[in-house]
């Protein structure tokens, strides 16, 4: 089944075939259906509904259902990121600047999406609540990917248009790669992170999932309170690169027949494509080497709760976190140092190029029953997932994820990234993108 995006649903409204209240009963349906059994910690459909109907059908949103992910403010509900250690927290006294933003533009929030405990994972695990079930196939419970795995799953079945989630190391095009929906990170410093509980102050980013482009960019739009600068440019007019390094190893089948086909296309549709080495991501590992950001980040804001509350966390988030207290005041200066000099030299190597193509991902959605129990596996799969789009974040970059794979073939993303504030270029080059793949493989 085709689900409508938001452009198309908006459009219905305006010309009167369809009301923003019946979508509301739509999204709601979906919303309680078994698909979506552990998608919400909370379901809010009386206030989802009024705000539908009060809703201006020419505002951005025209009423139309956004879900939120447990980890940004609402008024008057605890902010608990997915954990049992927030439970008896406060409840929020105002709107996070995000949610305000999407209400203002008139989305109906329908409630708090489930989500990784504290947003430490790219799986989509949570023992709490339980882990929502990527819809894309219906034989095989698979993780949704994370952190923003319940936001993933409400977008991709259809409860929600626009699914409000966090990006730090690839927590919205993880998801949305593996779900086969759209998931843009902006470059951080676009939208604020007021209201939202933080995991790493240096690379969250305030961003969302859709089930277009175009709707990508409306989002962002709203989110960002700018204008993207729209090009008619024919993707021909563009210098894309493929790197050979890093983003392709450990790559499975499906991924990369996926990937190569899509390329392939472009470049047959007489895209210049060239194929570079980026050598430089090598050191990454190196600069990493005592931590990173979201380790020494986290613990400074956990510290105090994880000494009164530990058994009520996950322990393979807590064992993530507690990593950042062997991380020292030098090391954590030498981190930022090193970063900046490091992104000085990424922006020299991608200077000439519109934008990159990666895969995601490397790998398909696995069995939630394969990480289950299994901590090993658990922290193989988190490494691949985070692989590639955490590259990105490091950059302090731009990146979208686009669905590229074939109607008969689990999900696999196409990340177009480039270097910070080359968000309006990627975007521009994602949508026609996304015409030329669905022209050419039938996806909807």
């Amino acid at each position: 089944m085709t689900l409508p995006d938001l452009h198309t649903a908006r459009e219905a409204i305006r010309t009167g075939s369809a009301n923003a209240r019946s979508c509301m009963e739509s999204s709601l349906e979906n919303a309680a259906s078994a698909a979506n059994r552990q998608t919400f910690l909370r379901l809010d459909a009386d206030s989802a509904s009024a705000a539908a109907a009060a809703s201006s059908p020419q505002s951005p949103l025209a009423g139309l259902a956004v879900s939120v992910k447990d980890l940004f403010d609402i008024a008057g509900q605890t902010t608990a990121a997915g954990s049992r250690a927030l439970a008896d927290a406060p409840p929020a006294t105002a709107d996070c600047l995000a949610v305000v933003r999407l209400k203002t533009a008139g989305g109906a929030i329908m409630g708090r999406t489930n989500m990784v405990e504290f947003a430490f994972s790219g799986v989509g695990w949570n023992p709490h609540f339980g882990t929502p079930v990527n819809p894309c196939d219906r034989e095989v419970a698979r993780i949704p990917g994370g952190s923003s795995s319940g936001a993933a799953v409400s977008v991709a079945t259809g409860a929600a248009f626009v699914g409000l989630g966090s990006d730090t190391g690839g927590s919205i095009r993880i998801p949305a790669a593996l779900c086969g929906i759209v998931g843009f990170k902006s470059t951080a410093r676009l939208v604020p992170t007021e209201g939202a509980l933080p995991l790493s102050s240096t690379l969250d980013t305030v961003c969302a999932m859709t089930r277009s482009v175009r709707d990508a960019i409306l989002v962002h739009e709203v989110l960002a309170a700018r204008q993207v600068t729209r090009s008619a440019a024919p993707l021909t007019g563009y210098r894309l690169a493929v790197v050979s390094t890093t983003f392709q190893d450990g790559i499975d089948a499906t991924v990369s027949q996926a990937f190569e086909r899509t390329v392939q296309r472009l470049r047959s549709a007489g895209v210049q494509i060239d194929t570079i080495a980026l050598d430089e991501i090598a050191n990454l590992a190196t600069i990493q080497s005592t931590g990173g950001f979201s380790a020494a980040e986290s613990y400074a804001w956990h510290q105090s709760l994880l000494a009164r509350r530990k058994a009520d966390y996950d322990p393979r988030v807590a064992t993530r976190i507690e990593r950042g207290a062997a991380m020292s005041a030098a090391d954590y200066i030498r981190l930022l140092q090193d970063r900046r000099q490091w992104i000085a030299r990424m922006e020299q190597r991608l200077a000439g190029y519109d934008a990159v193509l990666s895969p995601t991902v490397p790998i398909t959605a696995p069995p939630i029953a394969s990480i289950a129990d299994d901590d090993a596996e658990f922290f193989r799969v988190n490494a691949l997932l985070l692989r590639n789009t955490s590259i990105i974040n490091m950059l302090d970059g731009c990146a979208i994820s686009i669905p590229c794979h074939a109607p008969n073939e689990l999900p696999v993303g196409l990340m177009i990234w480039n270097v910070a504030l080359r968000d309006d270029t990627v975007l521009n080059i994602a949508q026609q993108c996304e015409v030329l793949l669905k022209n050419q493989t039938g996806n909807s």
